[in-house]
């Protein structure tokens, strides 16, 4: 696997390039030797970003993952990109189309069914009456990407949640 790895306002370093050789070399084993992957590492502001495009014929495998740490977004992006694998070897129904890409033994591998939804954790938690504009800072203090809330104003509950840009989205129940 050949690895074009760049930086946009951040020095790639030689750490770095080791830990995506170190960690993305598990993947080799998926793919053909001269299959390309390109790795882009960024920052904005204290998010540490990696985007990690491989293509394929027909189909490409993309994954980003943001974190405070560029060795856990690398950690991040490996898991979302195997389950990616993952879920293009069944979809696969020509292996012939593909076999250029995928090594012969991957394809023939048995694998698990991960189709299931599988709740794993759940919470209970107290939902307070609040504006959406208290629960945005709350969402914001806690360090999460969505907050959910009883809205003061409807009485129903609400989500708000992050967006692009720094900026928030609203969704309300809609009967």
């Amino acid at each position: 696997m050949n690895y074009i790895i760049s930086g946009k306002n951040i020095e790639v370093t030689e750490g770095l390039k080791s830990a995506v050789y170190d960690k993305l070399s598990k993947l080799e084993k998926y793919f053909a030797e001269d299959t390309a992957a390109q790795v882009t590492f960024s920052v904005e502001k204290d998010r540490q970003k990696i985007e990690v495009t491989i293509p394929m014929k027909g189909h490409i495998i993309r994954a980003e993952q943001i974190s405070d740490d560029m060795y856990v977004s690398i950690d991040l992006v490996l898991e979302v990109i195997e389950r990616q694998i993952t879920r293009h070897k069944k979809k696969l129904v020509d292996k012939e189309q593909n076999a250029a890409f995928l090594r012969d033994a991957f394809i023939d591998e048995d694998i698990e069914d991960d189709d299931e939804v599988k709740i794993v954790r759940s919470k209970r938690f107290a939902v307070k009456p609040m504006y959406p504009e208290d629960a945005c800072i709350q969402m914001d203090l806690l360090g999460h990407n969505f907050y959910v809330f009883r809205n003061a104003e409807t009485d129903e509950v609400n989500v708000v949640y992050k967006r692009k840009g720094n900026t928030y989205g609203l969704i309300e129940p809609e009967f």
